[in-house]
């Protein structure tokens, strides 16, 4: 896959609102059949769309996700049929930058209420440190995050070309964010219910908070700060909570990484005492298992929560983020 077209910024925010969109579609079509009455017809772009306008939403809402479970949402080629779904939509939920073809279809489509999810707080460039980089020199590193601080239009690159990382869902304070601005353009799209999707917006920022703290006291005594990931989509976690991620070979789950990049990790490892490399479930686990056998780590799943599947583990958000700090908690030596 070619990361760099995933890059603009408006791209993430696009993604984002199609994440929605995306899981709108896939269970509208379910309650289309059942007929949806006078719901709320939600398109969410992907996952984390969809589980903020499942929340919010609740009973008045027919959310449909673009993206369906076990699709790797960066790749996404959407059908002609959901492109129509989108222009029948009440509301889009987004994140541009992650999903091309869903930003572009939104464009296309018309729909008033759309909410871009990178515009409901504040995105930021991670260098290389934080989110990994495919090059094996450190002066390159430092030119490319020379080049991201005077760059702002760019999205799901993180510190390749420069640009605004899209995975704000993965720091739940983020995500809380987010998650008010959501409730607020659905409480405007449909004001009869404003009262509930206040109070289910309330419930759900509870509920991040709750696991921002968990966090912040899981991984406050750790013996070591660094983790190594296939998939550099931790930059806002592991700025929240202190960490560094490496990435092994940027944004693209897929991507092999360089043979300088390779021996740059084994020195990362060895210097800063990381333990274990983490894949995700919707990607393969070849480039993480092949590092971990010639550095001697342990592999492990860190998930960045891009679609459900029986493989996640857990059945939401919530709890997948649970798992995620257990793992963590482990992976770096939690006391």
């Amino acid at each position: 896959m070619n990361v760099r077209r995933l890059i603009p910024t408006t791209a993430v925010a696009g993604a984002v609102v199609l994440g929605l969109t995306a899981l709108s579609a896939c269970s509208t079509s379910d309650a289309a059949d059942g007929g949806n009455g006078d719901k709320l017809k939600v398109t969410a772009s992907f996952y984390p769309m969809q589980f903020l306008a499942e929340r919010i939403g609740g009973e008045h809402v027919a959310v449909t996700s673009l993206t369906k479970p076990g699709v790797e949402p960066h790749d996404l080629e959407l059908t002609p049929r959901q492109i129509g779904s989108i222009s029948e939509s009440d509301h889009v939920l987004y994140l541009k930058g992650i999903q091309p073809a869903v930003d572009d279809a939104i464009v296309q489509s018309g729909v008033k209420n759309t909410v871009d999810a990178a515009t409901l707080t504040t995105l930021e460039n991670h260098g290389a440190e934080v989110s990994g980089h495919d090059h094996g020199h450190e002066e390159e590193a430092h030119e490319d995050e020379a080049h991201e601080e005077h760059s702002e239009g760019d999205g799901h690159n993180h510190g390749e070309e420069g640009g605004a990382d899209p995975h704000i869902w993965l720091d739940p304070v983020k995500y809380a964010e987010v998650a008010k601005g959501v409730g607020k353009s659905l409480e405007k799209a449909d004001p009869d219910h404003a009262a509930d999707y206040k109070k289910n917006t309330e419930a759900l920022v509870g509920a991040l908070n709750k696991l921002n703290t968990a966090f912040e006291t899981g991984l406050k005594n750790t013996a070591t700060k660094t983790f190594i990931t296939t998939h550099s989509a931790f930059g806002y976690l592991a700025e929240r909570y202190g960490l560094t991620q490496q990435g092994i070979a940027g944004i693209d789950p897929e991507a092999e990484p360089t043979p300088a990049r390779i021996q740059e990790l084994h020195s990362v490892a060895e210097k800063e005492k990381a333990t274990t490399v983490f894949f995700e479930t919707l990607a393969s686990d070849r480039t993480a298992k092949t590092l971990a056998k010639d550095t001697g780590l342990r592999t492990d799943v860190l998930d960045p929560l891009e679609g459900i599947t029986k493989k996640s583990q857990g059945a939401d958000y919530i709890e997948v983020m649970e798992s995620n700090l257990a793992a963590l908690q482990k992976a770096l030596g939690a006391k």
